[in-house]
């Protein structure tokens, strides 16, 4: 029956952006992006090799997206912040070898310095 059908919800990252964003909003639509994806990186991190088909998807797109948009950010400082946001994304995920060429990305010496405290074991 149709008329009990639901269509499901989107994710934030299948969004299409209808115009160039501004550094601020790519900013904005990266940390909306991390906290969204937050369930499914931790179900994939928890759940190791026997992770969830669905949510392991749902973490790879969401990253994707954030990294893609991360790219496009102009201002430093802006750009070190989302990395780190996505870092701490794929840390829950037990994405370390990502993680550890994202932390390598961040040019700013104290946010590289905040992250490395944060997960040690990307200083390794």
């Amino acid at each position: 029956m149709k008329w009990f059908a639901r269509k499901q919800p989107g994710d934030i990252w299948d969004e299409a952006i209808a115009g160039p964003l501004g550094d601020i909003e790519a900013a904005e639509r990266i940390r909306a992006i991390c906290q969204a994806a937050t369930t499914s990186a931790e179900a994939v991190g928890s759940s190791g090799a026997r992770a969830d088909k669905r949510e392991g998807e749902r973490y790879e797109r969401a990253a994707r997206a954030a990294m893609e948009i991360a790219m496009k950010i102009s201002d430093g400082l802006m750009r070190d912040d989302a990395v780190s946001r996505i870092v701490g994304l794929c840390m829950k995920a037990n994405d370390a070898k990502t993680a550890r060429i994202l932390s390598r990305a961040i040019q700013a010496s104290w946010i590289r310095e905040a992250v490395q405290r944060d997960y040690p074991a990307l200083s390794e």
